[in-house]
């Protein structure tokens, strides 16, 4: 959920073609100073969301990793690097050739040593699914011969946090937020999601598709929540991986309200927070306590001793936001507790789904508005509260009707409605 290579300005977007390392033209963007607020904000807004016809899919698999025999043993860096060999990222192993996993997907880790695959941009559900279930795959089998396997689960059921990667930016985020709590180490070394990446659409079609894309958040979040017991205990939390993420600073993963202009208002929110950390040669990443991004660009206060910021900078920053729906040009849809093996399909092909056409779009607010904002009761009691289950359902029949937009052949549709029938089933005791 939280992972960045420090080398690296931006995450790779799994949804978008990958181009030459030596970019002159990005580079020399990302050197240039920004000029003042209006320059930031035009900025984000303009790689934040890039509008288009809703055409490519993408998925981003976290998973806990976890000691065959003992699940419970601790994961080393060591270990970990020999079970990946050449796919090992540089956050791990600085001189690896990080080779992309056979079907193209690029394999980085979460700082305390989850692993995460993050597909190409794929023209259809179908083609996503099986590039990301043959490199899931792949990782599965490098694990097992090391005597590894894959988590089930959106949070590690087993052991305490423990961060394997000792980067500058984990370690000064690990600082940030020990005082307000374990929510922060949790989320960072404990916590694993499944992460679907949309179109944004047209122009015309941003508002409604945004405000769908969150409105639909509390139900999915309760029907596949599965986090609820951490380091050997019960947590009462249907997803505890959730209350971990909402134990961070509620700048960076708070919802966004639905508005009418969700462009203005999140590069709004983006220039008015503050910085998480702060990139440097050398030394501690730790950034000053309350400067904003808009502070920095003006030079107020503690921004005034710092070098003016640089569109580069401004690029990192919009990586240290874990909210619901985070937007890179594309969707990324953040709310989905990680699920056992190819159980990532169902509530992947959902999301899809419930956001495939108009239409279906406008039938998801209409269904959600009785939970829209439900996040905390969602996480908490999962299927357990008969508003949210009632709702799930609802929701989950929607979005299985809309499986044939997807372009699935019969028997996959049947397979996950299946499963999503399942899910409300077993809150029903049927």
């Amino acid at each position: 959920m939280t992972a960045t290579p420090d080398a690296r300005p931006f995450p790779r977007d799994p949804r978008r073609r990958e181009v030459p390392e030596a970019n002159t033209e990005a580079e020399e963007i990302a050197a240039r100073v920004i000029s003042d607020r209006a320059e930031g904000e035009a900025y984000v807004a303009s790689v934040c969301f890039k509008h288009g016809p809703p055409r490519l899919l993408g998925v981003e698999l976290e998973y806990t990793v976890h000691d065959i025999a003992d699940p419970t043993a601790p994961l080393t860096a060591r270990r970990l690097a020999e079970a990946l060999g050449p796919h090992a990222p540089r956050t791990l192993v600085p001189d690896s050739p990080a080779v992309p996993l056979p079907h193209g997907s690029a394999l980085t880790l979460e700082p305390g040593g989850q692993v995460e695959i993050s597909t190409a941009p794929a023209s259809s559900f179908r083609s996503l699914a099986e590039s990301a279930e043959s490199d899931r795959a792949h990782v599965a089998d490098l694990l097992a011969r090391a005597g590894l396997r894959l988590g089930a689960h959106g949070i590690d059921p087993f052991r305490p946090p423990a961060r394997v990667l000792p980067t500058p930016r984990y370690a000064a985020m690990e600082r940030r937020f020990a005082p307000l709590g374990s929510g922060g180490v949790t989320m960072m070394c404990s916590t694993a999601a499944i992460q679907v990446c949309v179109d944004v659409g047209e122009a015309h079609e941003l508002p409604r598709r945004w405000a769908a894309a969150h409105a639909v958040g509390p139900a999915l979040l309760a029907l596949f929540a599965n986090s609820r017991r951490h380091a050997g205990a019960d947590t009462g939390f249907a997803s505890a991986r959730w209350l971990a993420v909402m134990g961070t600073e509620p700048c960076r993963t708070e919802a966004e309200n639905p508005c009418d202009d969700p462009v203005s208002a999140w590069a709004g929110r983006v220039l008015d927070t503050p910085l998480m950390v702060l990139r440097r040669d050398g030394g501690s990443w730790d950034a000053p306590a309350r400067l904003t991004f808009a502070e920095w660009i003006e030079g107020r206060e503690d921004g005034a001793a710092l070098p003016r910021p640089t569109f580069g900078d401004l690029d990192y920053h919009l990586t240290t936001f874990f909210t619901p729906v985070r937007p890179h040009g594309y969707l990324e849809i953040r709310y989905l507790d990680a699920q056992q093996g190819e159980g990532w399909t169902p509530p992947a092909a959902l999301v899809a789904a419930l956001l495939s056409d108009s239409s279906t779009v406008d039938s998801v607010l209409d269904l959600c508005e009785p939970v829209s904002g439900r996040w905390a009761d969602a996480a908490r009691f999962g299927m357990d509260d008969p508003s949210l289950a009632s709702v799930a359902r609802a929701v989950g029949e929607l979005g299985c009707a809309a499986l044939p937009n997807l372009g699935l052949p019969g028997h996959t549709i049947a397979d996950i409605a299946g499963v999503v029938e399942r899910r409300w089933l077993r809150r029903e005791g049927e």
